[in-house]
């Protein structure tokens, strides 16, 4: 199939999504007057792998929210399970609450859709009458493991191919870059955004 010239553009536009020069080219957002033509360049590079490993970890979650028949906070909900059991931790409805940040109400929700779905069991407490403890399935936690965490798994291998001192400069960047972007201190970020609404005709 031939390609338009508004399909070729469109192309042209995700090929640059995270090329800093086309995201801000008056350096409204950053001063870049300090800088050589090839740092920029190399940093455009560095953001673009980083955006095409958020869109593979993106895909990734989607097919594996797809082959389960599960949400997103249902499988994360799960893999906490999962790590839980390798720990031989025991998981409260409380404390799955805490990992997804959802409140008591919608944990309910979350873990009556699990238990329906055979999933989960739920038992009593052994040592906290008032509690419950949750456990995943074996047939879940099977399924799970040989699919999904299997693919995430290859995510060791690439680490491993790196020498320590490669490892120690890629985990103070992810360090820094997540300590960067973090919105704890933003106040939109609590906020709500309302457009303007148009103007009376």
């Amino acid at each position: 199939m031939t390609m338009s010239k508004h399909d070729g553009e469109a192309a042209s536009v995700s090929s640059s999504l995270y090329d800093v020069e086309k995201n801000d080219p008056d350096s409204l957002l950053i001063d870049r007057s300090e800088m050589s033509p090839e740092d920029i360049r190399g940093i455009t590079e560095l953001m673009t792998a980083l955006g095409h490993l958020r869109d593979a970890e993106q895909q990734l979650s989607e097919a594996s929210q797809r082959y389960m028949k599960l949400g997103r906070s249902d499988m994360r909900a799960l893999h906490f399970l999962i790590v839980a059991q390798h720990t031989h931790a025991l998981i409260t409805p409380s404390a799955i609450a805490t990992h997804l940040g959802i409140s008591t109400a919608s944990t309910t929700k979350l873990l009556d859709r699990l238990e329906a779905g055979g999933h989960i069991v739920r038992a009593p407490h052994p040592s906290d009458r008032r509690a419950l403890a949750i456990t995943i399935t074996d047939e879940t936690r099977e399924a799970a493991m040989q699919t999904v965490g299997r693919l995430q798994a290859k995510r060791f291998h690439a680490a491993a191919r790196l020498t320590r001192y490669e490892r120690a400069i890629v985990t103070r960047f992810l360090e820094d870059m997540t300590e960067q972007i973090g919105v704890r201190t933003e106040a939109w970020s609590r906020e709500s955004f309302d457009a303007p609404a148009d103007p009376p005709s």
